[in-house]
């Protein structure tokens, strides 16, 4: 492992700042452009500041971290730096993710104008030569605003501005510490299969084609998948996304998400003239079917899952009247029907393996009779990604999921990882990583949800980069080949 981060401070205020604030190693390093710390290159630091916005958007004691640290003549990525700014966010201190220049003097007035046109948040004399000496991406910056655009450094109040911006900087403190606490190397087991199924690409694929083909806007009922950077960047390209068809203008175009919705979505989409485009996973489907059937033949289903997911929405509404939704084991034990040798189950496809198979032990116990699927329910993405998981899991510190809260596959690989003995989150992305929980973890377990897209895993991985050497693992359980066709309405 290498050293603990060292908190470079440019000014005397700032030292004086963060000094008695923070555990760790705060040096001061001298105004500038001179570089100071002759140590630098021995492992992560952090500069820490005051500096002029060039956004007019900030305000004096707004906290600035850099995702890019620029020079005259270099131009470096802070990896590390949505770890620091995700922190500085749950502790409700006011902070922006952006460029930081760095000048070999300080600028006003037209200089100013013409660096904000650069795409620079804001602007300081130290920042980006004091990390030229640090290891490459392991360099951080956080710096609070002084002065801005419409309150230049040499006005009336300054003073007042620059007392604000230092007392922004001592409540960062705790980032430092937490910051430094948690540099080092450390080993990151990948698990695999991970992040997009078959399914939830089909789904996603299918609102783009139908963008390409009918146009904007395209409506889609409830989240295409549930993600919040996928449903993000749908509605970017043209998406709008609704709670209910009657949500849709006459003779629009809908999308049905990948969850499956009941009969009554589709009759009442009919009443109101609207193109439906069907995103159903086919494996949802093959759910709803297996319902009609076992309804159809006379029989009480149990479906095993939770009442409020979209997904067992749905399959309920195939026959409300002789669906039952069954929870867990207890709620098994409980249920009663009319005819105990009239019953089948069926499960929502996104359970964790042994949550529904103890649910239907407890059925099969109580029912003998019980018709079960000729093929299980659970997605075979699901399965794979669940027993990915608990590998890596047995080998990690911490396991990381990326995937959204209201994601049921997600959660489950936490549950799973967690039921392993190790510590375990659920993290929408990067940015949700607390560093305290990196601080003792030398081996991180990652992997992503079905619903979660790819690129979340490589900008973790490049976080945790930024406070030390990573050496990447992959620990793949199967390969994964399946792919569904579209529907005929966009193939």
């Amino acid at each position: 492992m290498s050293r603990p981060g060292i908190v470079c401070t440019p000014l005397r205020s700032e030292w004086a700042a963060l000094r008695g604030a923070v555990t760790a190693p705060v040096v001061r390093t001298g105004r500038g452009p001179r570089r100071r710390y002759d140590d630098a290159a021995a492992g992560p630091i952090a500069v820490a500041g005051v500096a002029g916005a060039l956004d007019g958007g900030l305000r004096p004691g707004d906290l600035v971290v850099a995702d890019v640290i620029r020079g005259p003549d270099t131009e470096l990525s802070s990896a590390a730096a949505p770890l620091l700014y995700g922190e500085l966010r749950r502790l409700g201190l006011p902070a922006r993710l952006g460029p930081v220049l760095s000048t070999e003097r300080v600028v006003d007035g037209r200089a100013r104008a013409e660096l904000a046109r650069t795409g620079a948040v804001a602007v300081d004399t130290e920042s980006a030569f004091l990390a030229a000496d640090a290891p490459h991406g392991r360099a951080v910056v956080i710096r609070a605003v002084v002065d801005t655009p419409g309150a230049p450094l040499l006005r009336p109040g300054t003073a007042w501005r620059g007392v604000r911006a230092l007392r922004a900087l001592r409540a960062a403190a705790p980032v430092f510490d937490r910051w430094s606490a948690a540099t080092g190397d450390r080993e990151v087991l990948l698990a695999g299969p991970r992040s997009f199924c078959a399914g939830v690409e089909r789904a996603i694929e299918i609102v783009e084609q139908t963008l390409r083909r009918f146009g904007a806007p395209v409506y889609v009922r409830r989240q295409i998948v549930h993600n919040t950077h996928v449903v993000r960047e749908l509605t970017e390209r043209g998406a709008v996304f609704v709670n209910e068809v009657d949500d849709v203008p006459e003779h629009g175009v809908l999308v049905l998400a990948a969850h499956g919705v009941a009969p009554e979505v589709r009759r009442r989409a009919e009443q109101r003239s609207l193109r439906v485009v069907d995103g159903t996973c086919p494996l949802v489907s093959k759910v709803h079917t297996e319902v009609r059937n076992f309804a159809a033949a006379g029989k009480t289903v149990f479906l095993i899952g939770h009442a409020d997911h979209e997904e067992v929405v749905g399959t309920r509404g195939e026959a409300p009247d002789r669906v039952v939704v069954v929870a867990d084991p207890e709620a098994a034990a409980r249920v009663s029907v009319p005819d105990p040798e009239r019953v089948a189950y069926v499960t929502q496809t996104t359970l964790a393996i042994a949550e529904a198979e103890a649910t239907a032990a407890v059925l099969r116990q109580r029912f003998p009779a019980v018709s079960t699927p000729r093929k299980d329910d659970i997605c075979y993405a699901t399965t794979n990604r669940q027993h990915a998981v608990r590998a890596v899991a047995r080998q990690s510190d911490l396991v990381l999921v990326l995937g959204s809260r209201n994601s049921s596959n997600s959660l489950r690989l936490a549950e799973v990882a967690a039921a392993e003995g190790v510590a375990a989150q659920l993290v929408e992305d990067a940015g949700e990583v607390e560093l305290g929980w990196l601080a003792r973890a030398h081996r991180i377990g990652v992997t992503a949800g079905a619903s979660a897209p790819p690129y979340l895993v490589d900008d973790l991985v490049d976080a945790l980069s930024g406070l030390g050497a990573v050496r990447v693992r992959h620990h793949t359980v199967t390969e994964e080949s399946v792919r569904f066709n579209l529907p005929r309405e966009v193939s």
